[in-house]
């Protein structure tokens, strides 16, 4: 029985219920050690009935093996695996060590862990428990969270039990605060005298495991009320002294075998008797500890009581036994499949600086980056160099431990990394992998210009010793430099950049002459790398240089489609560190594009990993303002006093969408002048428009003369077009207007066209031409109404009524699937096109459950009995 946890019992047995409804949900447990996490998971289990039952933990020793928990967690289900579709099968026999091939997508991973707990809870509901999640991996936490976030109609209810203050993030949680008095005296001996009562009650400070383990510490004497005063000592430390005085009691050999059991993270009996054997201990020994309530053998498993009891038997030993225990467990851990283990084992039993044992955490570093393990491989390449004699040599370990955290997302660790390599590193590829990670940083924080400033700096150490590595670092610079629209720094970054053929080196000439205002020689540069490009040999940080050249080149679709590539191998490998400049370039590709709700679930999409980055507000607030919202207002503003260009240019499109001109040019004069190109080229189309209103030739013009010049450059019919609308704009010409809406024709830009049209519409229409008035302005609002352009639409709604027409009603009134959500859209589409369940899971990230739920909550809103009507509705 559980006392003073009404409210947190309660909690689970709301989701326990939900579960066996076929709904899904998932709960945190937050709480300092002995709180009563694993009691409430205790209760879970009692409560759950006939629900199947999982259960997983983490252990502290095992945070840096990636999946290990994750294999725990499945290990009695692992042989249902290969019912699972192709590809999410391969991925996770991959994670778990079943399969020859290291998964190359983790969000496929995740996506097989939710399919395969959908497929058990599909036999009857399923509980799922993850105590001491604190001490998860990396890996498996990042799949568990991906489980977490997207059930939904499984029947599946997720519990997790931690002491970290944050993570898992993003979920339904409660926090265990100390038990009032009443509950807390309810867990006390009645043979308490008084006065010990009210002294454990102090000490305790409401946590249960305190309070039901200190007094089983205290002699019959001390219970009657001979307790001395002393002083009063963290409850945590409390508790272990307790277990601690049970197991220092039981004979030598068993605390032998309790310490090896500590030190282990396999929990294998036979891992632990073979280590034992060499200190001469035994089976005999661990039935010892075993009777004494310290542990419990269930099969060839063998575990602690209690978490807390795993670090008291750790510190029972001196640092020689600790040494010796360590070794023993690397010398029976042979196998392949315990080379990681084998490898941090050592590195445990060693002291001193030993190459040995540094290039097996090496090898281990390399082991964790083929299966997407990031922090597993930093804190590999860490230990490695700290058991690095050879100094040049602990700087290059230094400096991959410092490029495994930035890639990882955790840029903090990676700085303080960098700092310790030594001043003089003479490697070239260390000192590069020093450099990014320090600019990395800076990034992160916004600080482009001094990030520019920094690798370019860096780069003149590598020029002489790698002519080619030193032009990668100049590029870094220079888009560094193009984010913190610093002319200056671009050029001078493209002078000192050395002479070598390289496409994206090219490429960076191309955006360095573009921020210099030297239009026409900054394509050529870009040509070559935009036109036939090969990606096959690139990495994350050249696919998102190529995506932003791509952009500067005007060539938006396939910016869009090499940033979408790179974002999905950045989730697929755990590359949070790169994630949030990938979906940047994707988010300002799909605003070219016209796709601004695919912007919305672009970030969204990246939220989980990322959490919530400022870095993205600029791109946002384009996509909301295009939207019709106003990025300055609402729970999710996200413009401010001293927003950038991005944010600049989304006002004052949403001041032109809204007829106010004035306010527009307002918003965007501080970056709208030829020295922040390519921004300014950019933004030129609106800057005309907003100027050819208020009558200010001059402005017009010059912003159309800078367009028109990049747009004859890049020759491609979007740019094109858009130049021909702006010169029509500026010379009140019929002709330009009507090669505009020809150029579009083969053009890319939906959005652009239907503006066009806009415009033509009205010229049109002042001209008194109102049939053919009507014929471009119903385009236009068509396509406005399909984009979710508002403000644009009621714009080419107004101009229609002034025609004499009557226009319909915003066209998703009208459309049959605008009565579902979001995610019912998605699932409905997908099915009308004749996908199964299984491949609508696999293309939306569900499981296959949650698919057939939302169809079953959809066909009574579209008024149909089947799947086979669909077709015909949409």
């Amino acid at each position: 029985m559980l006392h003073g946890r009404d409210r947190e019992q309660a909690a689970i047995e709301r989701l326990l219920s939900s579960a066996r409804t076929g709904a899904s949900g998932a709960l945190v447990l937050r709480g300092e050690p002995g709180a009563g996490k694993s009691a409430l998971l205790g209760h879970a289990v009692e409560q759950a009935g006939e629900m199947r039952i999982l259960r997983g933990a983490g252990i502290e020793s095992e945070a840096e093996l990636p999946f290990a928990a994750l294999h725990m967690l499945l290990r009695s289900e692992l042989g249902r695996i290969p019912a699972l579709p192709e590809a999410q099968a391969r991925a996770l026999q991959g994670a778990l060590g079943l399969g020859s091939v290291a998964p190359e997508n983790r969000f496929l991973v995740g996506l097989a862990v939710l399919s395969l707990l959908a497929e058990i809870a599909g036999e009857g509901s399923l509980l799922c428990l993850i105590d001491d999640t604190q001490w998860l991996d990396q890996a498996s936490l990042d799949a568990l969270t991906f489980v977490a976030r997207r059930l939904d109609a499984e029947g599946i209810a997720l519990a997790f039990a931690t002491r970290h203050p944050d993570d898992p993030a993003g979920l339904p949680e409660l926090t265990l605060r100390g038990m009032d008095r009443d509950s807390a005296l309810a867990l006390l001996p009645a043979d308490l005298a008084p006065a010990v009562r009210d002294r454990i009650l102090d000490e305790a400070d409401g946590n249960p495991l305190a309070l039901l383990e200190l007094p089983a510490d205290l002699t019959p004497e001390q219970r009657a009320g001979h307790l001395a005063p002393y002083t009063k000592i963290p409850v945590t430390s409390r508790v272990r002294q307790a277990f601690l005085r049970q197991i220092t009691a039981l004979p030598e050999r068993a605390q032998l075998m309790l310490a090896v059991l500590a030190a282990d993270d396999t929990g294998s009996l036979a891992v632990i008797l073979r280590a034992g054997e060499r200190f001469g201990a035994g089976a005999g020994d661990l039935e010892a500890a075993e009777q004494a309530r310290l542990v419990q053998v269930a099969g060839q498993a063998v575990t602690f009581r209690h978490p807390l009891i795993r670090p008291a038997a750790y510190q029972n030993v001196p640092l020689t036994t600790a040494l010796a225990v360590h070794r023993a467990l690397a010398g029976v851990l042979d196998g392949h499949e315990h080379a990681d283990r084998r490898a941090w084992h050592l590195a445990a039993a060693t002291v001193e600086p030993a190459e040995d044992v540094a290039a097996e955490l090496v090898r281990a570093a390399e082991r964790a980056q083929t299966r997407s393990g990031y922090a597993a491989m930093a804190a590999a390449y860490e230990r490695a160099a700290d058991l690095t004699p050879d100094p040049g040599k602990r700087s290059v370990r230094l400096a991959a431990a410092a490029v495994a955290a930035s890639d990882g997302g955790r840029l903090d660790h990676a700085d303080r990394l960098a700092d310790l390599a030594s001043a003089d590193v003479s490697d070239p590829v260390a000192l590069a992998h020093l450099i990014q990670v320090r600019a990395h940083v800076l990034v992160e924080k916004g600080a482009y210009a001094r990030a520019s400033e920094v690798i370019a700096g860096g780069a003149e150490q590598v020029a002489p010793l790698e002519p080619e590595l030193a032009g990668y670092l100049y590029l870094e610079a220079i888009r560094c430099a193009w984010y913190a629209a610093e002319p200056e720094l671009a050029v001078r970054a493209a002078e000192r950049m050395p002479a070598v053929d390289v496409p994206l080196v090219r490429g960076a000439l191309g955006l360095a002459a573009l921020l210099g205002g030297n239009v026409r020689a900054a394509l050529p540069h870009m040509e070559r790398l935009t036109t036939d490009p090969d990606i096959s040999g690139l990495g994350i940080p050249g696919r998102l240089f190529l995506a932003q050249v791509a952009l500067a080149a005007g060539r938006y679709t396939l910016s869009e489609q090499v940033a979408a590539q790179a974002v999905a191998d950045c989730l697929a490998r755990g590359m949070n560190g790169w994630l949030v400049i990938g979906l940047g370039a994707r988010m300002r590709a799909l605003a070219c594009l016209g796709r601004y709700r695919e912007m919305l679930e672009a970030r969204e999409d990246g939220m989980p990993l990322v959490g919530d980055p400022g870095l993205l507000d600029g791109p946002l607030a384009l996509a909301r303002a295009e939207l019709g919202e106003d990025p300055r207002t609402g729970v999710g503003a996200v413009v401010g006093a001293g927003s950038g260009a991005d944010a600049a240019w989304a006002l004052g499109r949403l001041e032109l969408s809204a007829g106010r001109p004035e306010a527009a040019l307002k918003a965007m004069e501080s970056f709208s002048g030829p020295a922040h190109a390519p921004l300014s080229i950019f933004m030129a189309p609106d800057v005309v428009e907003a100027a050819v209103r208020l009558r200010s030739d001059a402005l017009a013009r010059a912003a159309c003369d800078r367009y028109v010049e990049w747009a004859e450059a890049v020759g491609l019919p979007s740019a094109l077009a858009v130049a021909a609308r702006c010169q029509a704009l500026v010379t009140d010409s019929e002709e330009r207007y009507g090669h505009a809406v020809h150029l579009h024709a083969g053009g890319e830009q939906p959005q652009e066209e239907a503006r066009t049209r806009l415009l033509y519409g009205e010229w049109l229409r002042r001209a008194r031409r109102r049939a053919e008035s009507r014929t471009h302005l119903r385009a236009a609002l068509e396509t406005f109404d399909g984009l979710g352009m508002t403000l644009w639409a009621e714009r080419a709604r107004a101009e229609l009524r002034l025609t004499g027409d009557v226009p319909a009603a915003p066209r998703r009134d009208d459309d049959p699937l605008s009565v579902l959500t979001a995610q019912e859209r998605q699932v409905v589409r997908l099915a009308a096109a004749g996908a199964s369940n299984r491949d609508i899971a696999a293309q939306l990230f569900l499981s296959p459950r949650t698919v057939g739920y939302h169809l079953y909550k959809a066909f009574p809103k579209l008024g149909i009995a089947s799947r086979s009507q669909l077709a015909a509705l949409i």
